[in-house]
């Protein structure tokens, strides 16, 4: 959202990006007291998300989060625009002509049907994970969903192909986005979303962080659905190429506090050598299964960066053994979080152990890394089917995580044929991704061209509610 709001305030806008309270204190903390300020046409609001008030650094429950915005947002959202607009008169901030949000805060489309205002939403994730939680409905009308009881689980009812999907031949159920994974008729997290995929049809336009050659075959057929998508991404290349020396690119987001450390460590290291291991900012892991990582990772003999947060075991400390870490100390490196980008871009990063949030998926991409991925939940298991079967630049692990198999895929990623071949797949998506996102692009379909009709014709336009 971050990197969206700069590249309107790069094309003219003022902007006022509205973080959840939880949110910006947290952000204050691991970026520092000055974040947030000096930027006169670039301002920082916040409203309530009506959890309990904490100052941890961890991540949200995400059902608890969804359904507190649901119910409690809307009012202060809607009295936050209404303070920016009486005071536009008196300050140097105008008045709220367009609402760009994140596609799961779908209160923000009630404000806008209200205020007659255009709103684009915001889908962070992948078009196939969009078209994964598209099925849901359909899933619930053909009683595929929900289970009938928790033995489907694991008695192979999940390898079921859904063979209506267009674009997605040959998908099973245990690759669409795993909120299907519940035998509650009642399930919020099934409902929220089949009435959200409802719902963003009223906005004026979707937005999506990937690009139309990585994703062309989903994206067309989502278009029925979906007319009005804008494929924007990779929205860190694209911020590269177009904000260069514009002040406001020098802010960053990350609500963890980054460890710089660890680039001058991968300068130390050969072209092609180190495992770059991170499960994103979400993903959480039990203490068993980060000794199997652990162990996996040593026995396969390869160099790694580990990025270790102080919340991803599940109710315990993310301690690793003291015989592990003495055995790979010539060879690894942890870190609470790290630049990711940067890394990813390293010369030494042969590859990538993931958790397959779409964002580190683009910026894998967007660097010509391949992939291992060990999807944790929602459309994470979706992308790494499509990166898996579709685009070729990456293998899985099985969720119940061994040692043996650690090492031998990370082997193959590094140092046998099938890991060559992902590397040369990896790297000719790199170079589609530079194309897209190029100001000369021969497409006609191109990322850049998508955000400049987006500007025109949506944000800039007299269009009101009913575009």
């Amino acid at each position: 959202m971050f990197k969206v709001a700069k590249l309107l305030h790069h094309k003219g806008f003022h902007i006022t990006f509205v973080h959840t309270e939880f949110n910006q204190r947290r952000l204050l903390r691991s970026r520092g007291p000055n974040a947030l300020t000096g930027f006169p046409s670039f301002c920082f609001e916040t409203i309530p998300d009506g959890l309990p008030p904490s100052d941890a650094d961890v991540t949200q429950d995400i059902e608890a989060l969804l359904e507190s915005t649901s119910e409690t947002c809307l009012i202060p959202f809607k009295e936050l625009i209404s303070r920016l607009n009486n005071n536009s008169s008196s300050s140097n901030v105008p008045p709220v002509t367009c609402i760009v949000s994140d596609v799961a805060m779908s209160f923000t489309l009630d404000a806008s049907e209200e205020l007659g205002l255009p709103n684009v939403v915001f889908w962070t994730a992948s078009a196939c994970g969009l078209m994964g939680y598209v099925q849901y409905h359909q899933l619930v009308q053909k009683g595929l969903i929900p289970l009938k009881d928790s033995s489907c689980l694991s008695n192979g009812y999940l390898n079921t192909i859904i063979d209506w999907i267009p674009s997605m031949e040959n998908v099973c159920l245990k690759d669409l986005p795993s909120f299907i994974r519940t035998t509650d008729a009642n399930d919020f997290m099934v409902n929220f979303i089949i009435k959200l995929m409802d719902r963003i049809r009223k906005a004026c336009a979707v937005i999506l962080n990937t690009f139309y050659t990585l994703e062309h075959d989903v994206l067309d057929a989502l278009s029925s659905t979906f007319p009005n998508i804008y494929t924007i991404g990779p929205l860190h290349l694209l911020e590269n190429q177009i904000l260069v020396n514009d002040l406001v690119s020098s802010g960053g987001s990350n609500l963890w506090k980054e460890a710089s450390d660890c680039v001058a460590w991968l300068d130390s290291k050969e072209p092609n050598s180190v495992v770059y291991v991170n499960f994103g900012s979400i993903t959480v892991i039990t203490s068993q299964q980060m000794i199997e990582f652990a162990w996996g990772l040593a026995k396969s003999n390869q160099a790694f960066l580990w990025i270790i947060r102080p919340d991803l075991v599940i109710e315990d400390s993310a301690i690793l053994p003291s015989d592990f870490v003495s055995e790979t100390k010539e060879r690894g490196f942890f870190a609470n979080w790290c630049p990711q980008e940067q890394v990813l871009n390293h010369p030494s990063i042969g590859g990538f152990l993931s958790h397959c949030g779409w964002n580190s998926i683009l910026e894998s991409i967007g660097a010509g890394v391949p992939l291992i991925c060990w999807p944790f939940f929602a459309d994470q298991q979706t992308n790494c089917w499509y990166c898996c079967t579709r685009l070729g630049i990456a293998m899985e692990i099985d969720n119940d995580v061994k040692r043996d198999e650690i090492a031998k895929v990370v082997l193959e990623l590094m140092v046998e044929e099938k890991g060559r071949e992902m590397k040369k797949k990896a790297g000719k998506l790199k170079r589609l991704a530079e194309e897209a996102i190029g100001l000369e692009a021969v497409t006609g379909s191109s990322s850049h061209q998508f955000f400049e009709k987006l500007v025109s014709t949506v944000l800039m336009s007299d269009v009101t509610v009913n575009c």
